[in-house]
């Protein structure tokens, strides 16, 4: 690996730190004093960094996660109460943007969860394409508590992995599910102990940025249009994107590198 692969970028918004380290990005919320509450100039500084690292040739893998004890305990009420626009327009025009940035990109998105991950946290973290949460982390829909429904498409994420009983007993009862739980229903892939978050993070991370570029973005379309679609159209999908990674170049490497018995070299194309 090349010095300049290793060089560490890092920019300093107001509300989110960002860094670029060779594959690898990190965006991590930075409103510790609030356990990382959105107002409106995180969702302003979330949108620029997920752009940047978006547009980022050389990023493969981003890590979003939380400065201090807590992922993100969802909208600053104090900013929510004082709004003079209507929320309908907040969550289209401020929360709805980033989210699906994270759902169309070509990149893989790994949210690191420790402590709670409430309301719009929570559904950021569960748009991200993999979650890893401290084992005293949990998902905290606490919506109802103060008299609203989920946003941010986390009802979509949650009767998709609970059915709807379950999600509606825990949105309506405005309750928490362990990090356990989130794994045994789908919604976490891991726990690992709390010191452990960050290392155990970076390390998939890295794994994953080791990957195949195309096969990872059209594995993440086909997943994602697998689930609204039906076994037939699925299978004439699958076929469109296995002839377009057939064509790459990094099967060919895949190829090589296997009957070589090494580790392959996947540039993208």
């Amino acid at each position: 690996m090349s010095a300049v692969e290793h060089e560490t970028v890092t920019e300093q918004f107001e509300t989110i730190k960002f860094s670029v380290q060779g594959k690898i990005c990190t965006i991590e919320l930075n409103r510790p004093s609030t356990l990382n509450a959105f107002n409106q100039q995180m969702r302003r500084d979330l949108h620029s960094a997920i752009d940047m690292a978006d547009t980022n040739p050389s990023v493969r893998v981003v890590i979003v996660k939380g400065a201090g004890p807590c992922f993100s305990a969802g909208a600053d009420l104090k900013e929510l109460t004082a709004a003079k626009h209507g929320i309908e327009a907040q969550i289209m025009n401020e929360y709805k943007p980033f989210l699906s940035r994270i759902i169309q990109s070509d990149k893989i998105y790994l949210a690191a969860v420790q402590g709670a991950a409430a309301g719009i946290g929570g559904a950021l973290a569960l748009t991200c394409d993999l979650v890893v949460m401290s084992e005293e982390a949990c998902l905290f829909q606490a919506f109802a508590a103060i008299a609203l429904v989920p946003d941010g498409g986390a009802s979509w994420h949650l009767v998709n992995n609970l059915g709807y009983k379950k999600a509606f007993e825990l949105c309506v009862e405005a309750d928490k599910l362990s990090a356990e739980e989130c794994i045994q229903t789908g919604l976490a892939n891991h726990s690992v102990a709390a010191g452990d978050l960050d290392e155990y993070t970076c390390a998939w991370a890295e794994r994953l940025a080791a990957g195949a570029p195309l096969s990872q973005k059209y594995l993440k379309r086909l997943l994602q249009q697998a689930q609204r679609a039906g076994l037939h159209d699925t299978i004439r999908q699958e076929a469109q994107y296995q002839q377009f990674c057939f064509n790459s170049e990094d099967f060919q490497e895949g190829v090589s590198a296997f009957f070589a018995k090494r580790q392959p070299v996947f540039s993208g194309k």
